[in-house]
């Protein structure tokens, strides 16, 4: 078996290039799925072709059984799930009422995924907002409190935390970041409480009058998906080696090795017999944003194979030794690649490096900056995290006027969410 080269990693950057690039350069190419199939299966062939013919093939089947399946069943249970959960109703949108729902989405989650929390809360979010005119800045601090920064305390919080979490990490290691995320937290809902009552207070009289007059009480619908969204919880914490030895033998069978995901998948067959349609009818319910995720993933999974190869056999040359370093290294690259596989090549780097292994084989310290930096960072711009553009195409459907990919930066990310990054690793991570 040759060792990889770095020209190896070509395809893995057109591929996080090109998810970068194509929403902004080709936009209506790219919006369709069957192309994004086509391109995700030629680059795929491209990489599986190049290290079979090194003798590497067989680290990519590993990538994709271990690695990509399980990951892709949980984002899909997870969407499925809170799919079929609807809140419905009208209250008035005042400061408070918007900075509960942002702190209860930032709560949520850490439990039901940022997906999950994301999508079951921006509609009611938005439906509570309508009458408001400046209705932005609450879209923007969601995308960074639920989609993002809200996932740190579980493995079911953020696609990169379960990627370490089946590194080794166990389930329960995640919640010793409690102080991060709550620092975070309370950092950014009060910059979101001051910021909505300044501009609660620029809006029109008529506005107001209106929010005060069109009131409907809230309710849920589907609430018995919350019992299915619990077996999701219990089947990631207890379906793995930890307390199922078998399952992590190397001749185990099948059904025994990917016995959380067969649970997972009758959780989803479940969900969607047990819900009725127009709950998702009313959720606008459809396939499309996670076939979409499942169609690059698996391209992202497959190129980044001979990246990750290299990190950890040159992990020593590239002089990160502490862990500011690799909170801020992670997090550049989680801002403008994905950050699922952003945390996964850097917790490679941090394994090559030597030292105590203290949690999934890496010093603990630096699991902890590779997890903040690949979940906070996720929310500096639009394709940072998954969730972020599909809360960017509701909140326009529903006539919310958001900023560009690089007037999201210039206006809300370097100016508000950069500094608390900043105050969070001075605090945490010191130089």
């Amino acid at each position: 078996m040759q060792q990889v080269e770095l020209w190896m990693v070509i395809p893995f950057v057109v591929m996080l290039l090109t998810i970068a690039i194509a929403p902004l350069a080709a936009e209506h190419l790219w919006e369709s799925n069957r192309n994004k199939l086509i391109f995700t299966f030629a680059i795929s062939v491209v990489t599986i072709v190049l290290l079979s013919s090194y003798g590497l093939g067989s680290a990519i089947a590993h990538n994709v059984l271990y690695d990509y399946i399980p990951f892709i069943m949980l984002l899909l249970a997870l969407f499925v799930v809170t799919g079929g959960i609807h809140i419905r109703g009208d209250i008035t949108a005042t400061p408070l009422v918007n900075t509960f729902i942002l702190a209860a989405g930032f709560v949520m989650a850490s439990i039901m995924g940022t997906t999950g929390a994301a999508m079951l809360l921006i509609r009611p979010l938005l439906q509570i907002n309508q009458q408001r005119v400046h209705r932005v800045h609450t879209v923007l601090f969601f995308i960074a409190l639920v989609a993002n920064c809200g996932g740190v305390l579980t493995p079911l919080g953020d696609p990169p935390l379960f990627l370490l979490y089946l590194k080794g990490a166990p389930f329960e290691w995640f919640s010793s970041m409690f102080l991060e995320w709550l620092t975070v937290g309370i950092l950014l809902l009060t910059i979101y409480m001051i910021l909505d009552r300044h501009y609660y207070a620029k809006e029109p009289a008529e506005a107001r009058k209106r929010d005060l007059e069109e009131h409907e009480p809230l309710r849920i619908v589907g609430a018995r998906n919350f019992l299915l969204l619990g077996m999701v919880i219990a089947s990631v914490l207890f379906l793995n080696s930890s307390y199922i030895p078998a399952m992590g033998e190397h001749d185990a069978p099948f059904y025994v090795k990917f016995l959380r995901e067969i649970a997972l998948a009758i959780i989803i067959v479940l969900s969607l017999v047990m819900t009725k349609r127009t709950v998702r009818q009313a959720n606008n319910f459809t396939w499309a944003p996670i076939l979409e995720v499942a169609i690059l993933f698996v391209g992202i999974f497959v190129t980044m194979t001979p990246a990750m190869m290299y990190l950890n056999a040159h992990a020593t040359s590239l002089g990160l030794t502490e862990s500011w370093q690799f909170y801020y290294s992670t997090g550049m690259l989680s801002s403008f690649l994905d950050n699922a596989p952003t945390a996964v090549a850097f917790h490679t780097v941090a394994g090559g490096l030597g030292g105590a292994a203290e949690v999934a084989g890496i010093p603990e310290v630096l699991l902890t900056a590779i997890s903040l930096g690949a979940v906070f960072f996720g929310a500096m711009t639009y394709i940072g995290n998954g969730p972020n553009f599909m809360v960017k195409a509701i909140a326009e459907q529903e006539g919310v006027k958001m900023p560009s990919f690089f007037g999201y930066m210039l206006k809300f990310s370097l100016v508000v969410l950069l500094p608390v990054y900043i105050i969070v690793q001075l605090i945490f991570l010191p130089f």
